[in-house]
């Protein structure tokens, strides 16, 4: 299939922070790799190789990361982050054939794309619960009528993956600064544009959002016990141990679940499902942790118990610590928005022992610092706050 692939990764994901603080959100890591990489591998299952990167926000992450993998990835670079049809613009010199674009901070799955392939001047749809954080998709008998791009009040529940599929006349001369214009501009002038449902797309508008994208990526991961296994452990569903990772006495691991490399999982530990757990991560004895995102270098109190977290980097949390999910509202950019999860930590958190979290956000290398214990719910506290 003679396709080129544009990915759009040169984004900041603002409404992400505090995790895109030091990274772009394409270099999250869900399921234990970057979102970005899960697309690409998206893009190979469906014979797609030729394959730009649009960079912009730390580019030399992306950079870095992009020479690592499996394929030859061309990139361009978008020095102002000033929309999606303005970062297509930029690659605009590298395209000579029908051009497949994509979020490089979405996940597609190889079904929804092969769809999208079939017809020439498509693009990928699907129903959110919160149509307002997207384009809102205008769809009659499978053709689009039009997008209204993040309306306030959204009159409908289809909205777009950000995945179009077009052929190469169509873009010169059409792109400003977001693509939803670009498609409406290309309606208007008479070009029906086919709507195709997809099978499986995820999104993080907000950090919470990650954990259902964690959750749905961990049903791709494959069996693997790299690392040591007690025998008294149990271990049942698919679970992917990494390389001189130790999984203690009496521990019991629930798939799916993904542990990285060099982690020590203490004796009687429970991982739940719906976990993913870095690299260099210690938990410590009689701990539970369930449906959770654990980043790199993490060190998990002993008697603690976890549900509905995203830990970022090098974050310590204290013994007899509480994680339990909750909803509320929490300020996102001068904006109140309803929010659900346990904890979201930036990276280089310490929080004491005796802590209870319920729908928080701590910021970037945060002191939590409770001697006599203390309760956080819906607290949005900034970078590198010291709280007693």
């Amino acid at each position: 299939m003679s396709v080129q692939a544009v990915i759009l990764a040169a984004g900041e994901g603002t409404r992400i922070r505090p995790l895109t603080q030091n990274r772009p959100k394409a270099l999250i890591p869900v399921a234990n790799r970057p979102i970005l990489e899960h697309l690409i591998e998206s893009l190979l299952s469906c014979g797609v190789r030729d394959i730009i990167v649009v960079v912009g926000y730390r580019k030399e992450q992306v950079m870095r990361h992009l020479i690592h993998l499996p394929v030859e990835v061309r990139i361009v670079e978008q020095q102002h982050q000033i929309g999606t049809g303005h970062a297509l613009n930029c690659a605009l010199d590298l395209i000579t054939g029908d051009l497949l674009v994509l979020p490089g901070d979405n996940y597609i799955d190889p079904a929804s794309l092969k769809e999208v392939l079939k017809i020439k001047n498509s693009m990928l749809i699907t129903t959110h619960q919160h149509p307002s954080n997207f384009g809102v998709v205008d769809v009659e008998d499978g053709v689009v009528l039009g997008i209204v791009e993040k309306p306030v009040h959204a009159k409908r529940m289809t909205v777009s993956c950000g995945v179009y599929y077009l052929e190469q006349d169509l873009l010169s001369g059409m792109i400003d600064n977001q693509l939803s214009d670009a498609i409406n501009e290309l309606i208007v002038r008479g070009t029906s544009i086919s709507a195709v449902y997809a099978h499986e797309w995820q999104d993080a508008i907000y950090p919470w959002d990650l954990i259902c994208m964690n959750e749905r990526l961990l049903r791709n991961i494959s069996p693997s016990y790299a690392g040591t296994v007690s025998a008294s452990a149990i271990i049942e569903g698919t679970v992917s141990i990494g390389k001189g990772s130790v999984i203690s006495p009496y521990c019991t691991i629930k798939g799916p679940v993904i542990i990285g490399e060099d982690c020590v999982i203490g004796p009687h530990v429970v991982i739940s499902p719906g976990t993913s757990i870095g690299s260099r991560v210690i938990i410590e004895p009689f701990t539970m942790i369930g449906n959770s995102l654990v980043m790199d270098d993490c060190n998990i109190g002993s008697h603690s118990k976890i549900a509905s977290a995203v830990l970022g980097e090098a974050c310590t949390i204290g013994e007899h610590t509480v994680i339990t999910a909750g909803t509320g509202f929490l300020e996102i950019k001068k904006e109140a928005v309803h929010s659900s999860c346990g904890v979201i930590m930036g990276n280089g958190v310490f929080s004491s022992p005796l802590v209870i979290y319920e729908n928080c956000v701590i910021g970037n290398d945060c002191h939590i610092d409770a001697r006599n214990g203390i309760r956080l719910r819906s607290k949005f506290i900034p970078d590198h706050t010291w709280v007693m």
